[in-house]
């Protein structure tokens, strides 16, 4: 069952969402994908699979994750999609009872830590939880390296984050603090640092100048980097990045049958639509055989050091975690 934290959370989304998803089902299609991924991301995936798998027809339903998760839900006796596509490894555990395994061909290149339980869903792209500097905000000080050096009171008012009761990239950054740090980390933390509602925020707000530092996703900062802006950089710091995947699951008795949800799934796992995600969207792929070193300026995963999570715990553990999120936002009046 759905921990409570994902009730409460992807109910409100639902009803923010429903609006925007009722118009799309009205069309004949081979595969239904419903994905929470932008525009680029997904157009990126549909011309490959208009190269790769020209007779698939494919008809996309986006919304937020939580107003799909609760769609596929409600549709469970009389399924409307075949594939969902974009949710996070702790979202998909929690509403997994919608999702049917599938060992796809294409499973042999994603690394074993990107493959859910039981063949439920398979990693597409992974999130790495980094500090983005903006080097000419720094004025003089050294940058970084560790987690724990932003809680030195010298980036007070310098440094921005998010608000993990409100953003789930947030919370898998928090989460990671927290597992290393504790309830101390985050007073420090929290005392020195600006709090954002909006993830979008703080790589938009480092890039501008208007901070030194902010806690974000690896793409989102690359982008900036890819676009010439010689200022900004990634600081991987050296107890771990955070590494948060997300994925691709076959929705349980899928509308158009499985032949059609599998055609697509191995299309999302393919080789050629991850590195064409990495080159045009920076996303992170989750297979091994891609050198992505050698396709930007990015490390390799395997040369980055990695602070292990478990989204399922981090999931379960979602109270506990925005409760110590909130005592120290109270101590410290923010």
């Amino acid at each position: 069952m759905p921990s409570s934290y994902f009730v409460q959370r992807y109910l409100a989304y639902a009803l923010g969402g429903a609006a925007l998803m009722l118009g799309h089902a009205s069309h004949a299609a081979d595969a239904v994908v419903y994905t929470s991924n932008t525009v680029q991301t997904i157009d990126t995936a549909t011309d490959i699979a208009q190269k790769s798998a020209p007779d698939l027809k494919i008809q996309k339903v986006t919304s937020g994750t939580g107003a799909l998760m609760k769609r596929i839900e409600a549709e469970a006796k009389n399924p409307l999609g075949d594939v969902v596509w974009g949710a996070g490894f702790g979202t998909m555990a929690a509403f997994k009872q919608n999702f049917e395994p599938y060992q796809s061909p294409e499973a042999k290149g994603i690394d074993p830590r990107f493959i859910g339980p039981n063949n439920l869903w398979a990693g597409t792209n992974a999130h790495v939880m980094i500090i983005m500097v903006n080097d000419k905000q720094l004025k003089g000080a050294e940058a970084p390296k560790t987690w724990s050096d932003l809680f030195d009171p010298k980036w007070k008012g310098k440094l921005i984050v998010g608000d993990p009761a409100t953003s789930g990239s947030t919370y898998d950054q928090m989460y990671g603090l927290y597992q290393l740090f504790g309830q101390d980390g985050f007073n420090k933390l929290v005392a020195n640092a600006d709090i954002s509602k909006s993830s979008a925020q703080i790589y938009k707000s480092v890039a501008n100048g208007e901070y030194a530092l902010g806690i974000t996703m690896e793409y989102a900062a690359y982008a900036y980097i890819a676009g010439g802006q010689k200022e900004v950089r990634i600081v991987y710091p050296s107890e771990g990045a955070f590494v948060a995947p997300e994925a691709v699951a076959v929705i349980k008795n899928p509308k158009n049958g499985a032949a059609s949800a599998h055609a697509l799934y191995d299309v999302l796992l393919s080789k050629a639509v991850q590195e064409a995600e990495l080159e045009q969207n920076f996303r992170r792929p989750t297979r091994s055989d891609i050198d992505v070193a050698k396709l930007t300026k990015l490390p390799n995963l395997q040369d980055i050091k990695v602070e292990a999570t478990d989204p399922m715990k981090a999931a379960a553990e979602y109270e506990t975690v925005i409760g110590a999120w909130k005592k120290a936002t109270d101590a410290a009046g923010k």
